[in-house]
């Protein structure tokens, strides 16, 4: 159905001073994301502020990407919603808009135990075509899809991959023992890639790529050519900055780090609000301190 690998970045949604989209940026984003050699583009992720968003305003970030992205990539879309029956209703919606595929979130108003998780998830692989990929973050969510889980749902023909951000990277291990290759297994934290790839991950959903998207590319790249000298050089002068992505305000230190570097909007919608103080100055200083070490940094060419 589909072999979805290498850099996926999970794409903020920009937004004018007023909360409304910024159509614009939004597109020249995914342009330059494209242009630097990203795999696929995930419009409305958790970081992409999903569930602040009306089914409208999604229809709109949906219809603009794949404008923007004009064929050079797949376009994915997160699906967050309560209840069985919305999600499956989205899920056929996204699928109307020609959408290539779905990262699926865990209903977001209950903490599902493993049956239920199951059901929700096999339920939604009936609602449409789309293949999916699973959304396991239950650092943030508090459901964790574990390999037992997955071995359930390994009937469903549609689901097809995991993002994996449970903050252990023996999971990836795990899941490999317990499904071999069923699964596209993507790492889903930033600040665990190389590890991951080095035990199988064959893609990177990724936050900090939408600041540095032609050096995470290069990283993701120089770790799947076993290039692990060149490959930790990298890592380690952007490991600072992709911490920033695994921290409860994600998408405000995303966005400002995009504001930083190369002068996206960094305007959220409430209940989020803009950083300021000493979190604003840390966030800022981390930045700046990677800014001006890839300055004097040779990145190098990943074949």
């Amino acid at each position: 159905m589909n072999n979805w690998t290498g850099v996926f970045p999970a794409v903020t949604t920009k937004l004018n001073q007023d909360g409304s989209i910024n159509v614009q940026a939004n597109q020249s984003a995914i342009d330059r994301l494209i242009a630097n050699g990203v795999s696929g583009v995930i419009v409305l992720p958790m970081l992409g502020e999903n569930a602040c968003l009306t089914p409208s305003e999604k229809e709109l970030v949906i219809r603009s990407a794949q404008e923007a992205a004009g064929g050079r990539v797949p376009i994915l879309s997160g699906l967050a919603e309560i209840t069985q029956a919305d999600a499956n209703f989205r899920a056929r919606e996204f699928e109307k808009l020609g959408v290539e595929g779905l990262m699926a979130f865990p209903t977001l108003g209950y903490k599902s135990d493993a049956r239920e998780t199951a059901e929700w998830y096999k339920s939604l692989a009936r609602a449409s075509g789309l293949p999916i990929m699973i959304y396991n973050n239950p650092i943030a969510y508090g459901v964790d899809v574990t390999p037992r889980v997955l071995q359930e749902l390994a009937d469903s023909p549609t689901i097809v991959a995991v993002k994996e951000e449970t903050g252990d990277v023996r999971r990836v291990t795990d899941m490999y023992v317990a499904l071999g290759n069923r699964y596209q297994i993507f790492c889903g934290v930033d600040d665990q890639v190389v590890e991951s790839v080095a035990l199988g991950a064959v893609g990177w959903v990724s936050g900090m790529t939408n600041v540095w998207p032609k050096e995470c590319v290069t990283l993701f790249n120089l770790c799947n050519q076993g290039r692990k000298d060149e490959a930790l050089q990298l890592y380690r002068l952007l490991t600072p900055a992709f911490h920033l992505d695994t921290h409860v305000k994600l998408v405000q230190y995303i966005k400002l780090s995009e504001s930083l570097v190369y002068g996206a909007p960094e305007w959220v919608r409430g209940p989020r609000l803009p950083l300021v103080g000493d979190e604003r100055e840390f966030v800022t200083r981390t930045i700046k301190d990677a800014i001006k070490q890839l300055e004097n940094y040779s990145l190098p060419q990943a074949a």
